[in-house]
């Protein structure tokens, strides 16, 4: 998953991984708190999956909800796990929670 997951370790770095993109962004937003810990386990395979599934169609953005507070502001993300479908910038779908592969395969190929 490494290679086809960007993680970010900065609003700036978010910001220049978005800019630079020439497809789509699909970006998981995930926490490190307690409660968010095993969700976000689980969304690591699964995005980890969509990733080798949709490479050249899509960029896949890891967030950490404490290293980039400002990317997770401008989008209204409340908590973890949270993804979102960004094109040039701009989100045009939102997820909360934990979804499959299958779920997630949905809520892309919908707005794709």
């Amino acid at each position: 998953m490494a290679h086809l997951v960007h993680r970010p370790r900065e609003d700036a770095e978010f910001s220049f991984i978005l800019g630079r993109s020439r497809v789509p962004v699909f970006a998981y937003f995930t926490g490190t708190w307690p409660k968010a810990l095993e969700p976000c386990r689980v969304m690591d395979l699964v995005v980890g999956a969509i990733a080798a599934d949709y490479t050249g169609r899509l960029t896949v953005v890891r967030t950490d909800i404490t290293r980039c507070p400002a990317t997770t502001e401008r989008y209204g993300i409340t908590g973890a796990p949270s993804c979102l479908l960004l094109k040039e910038g701009e989100a045009v779908a939102h997820g909360v929670g934990p979804m499959t592969v299958d779920e997630v395969r949905t809520f892309l190929d919908g707005h794709l």
